[in-house]
């Protein structure tokens, strides 16, 4: 049986009222209030980040979720942030490089959990140029940094399934 994703939430928003419930599959309407919820995914950047030798740049991720795996740098998109702002700050943050130029690639739909909360999260990867790799450091969340050639990338090493479907697709 699939939970519906608001069974997560067990109060109304607006009023704290508990006589909140399942209005249809992507929202809970409030008994008391009459306010409803619409449950929409949040926004994340994959940065596809690729050296002169044809490598891409891996991270391998320090806490959970998929704790120990492969991962491509990025993360969520703050509020009051582009996707393009987002990519470029989440890059800077992990790895200590600057982005001169992204392109859009395409978008993957991802449940990342974290502390045991489903997050329904829309992926979106971006070819990412950087000119300088001097400064190329871990850091944040990211344990290790390091290149693999693309055609020794294998999918089944990166830990969270829309990475794992963006590599499939990308190779």
């Amino acid at each position: 049986m699939i939970r519906h994703p608001l069974d997560q939430f067990h109060f109304c928003p607006k009023c704290g009222s508990k006589n909140f419930n399942v209005n249809n599959e992507k929202s809970k309407k409030c008994g008391d209030c009459g306010f409803t919820y619409y449950f929409n995914s949040s926004a994340a950047v994959v940065a596809v980040i690729e050296n002169a030798e044809g490598e891409i740049l891996v991270a391998t991720r320090a806490k959970d979720p998929a704790k120990g795996t492969l991962d491509l740098p990025g993360g969520f998109i703050d509020m009051h942030e582009t996707a393009e702002e987002a990519v470029a700050r989440e890059v800077l943050e992990e790895t200590g490089l600057s982005i001169t130029s992204m392109q859009y690639l395409f978008s993957i739909p991802n449940i990342y959990v974290y502390s045991g909360f489903e997050v329904h999260t829309l992926d979106m990867f971006f070819r990412c140029n950087i000119n300088d790799f001097n400064g190329l450091n871990a850091q944040d969340d990211v344990a290790e940094l390091s290149f693999i050639k693309r055609k020794k990338l294998n999918p089944a090493d990166f830990g969270l399934e829309s990475v794992r479907k963006g590599i499939e697709k990308m190779l």
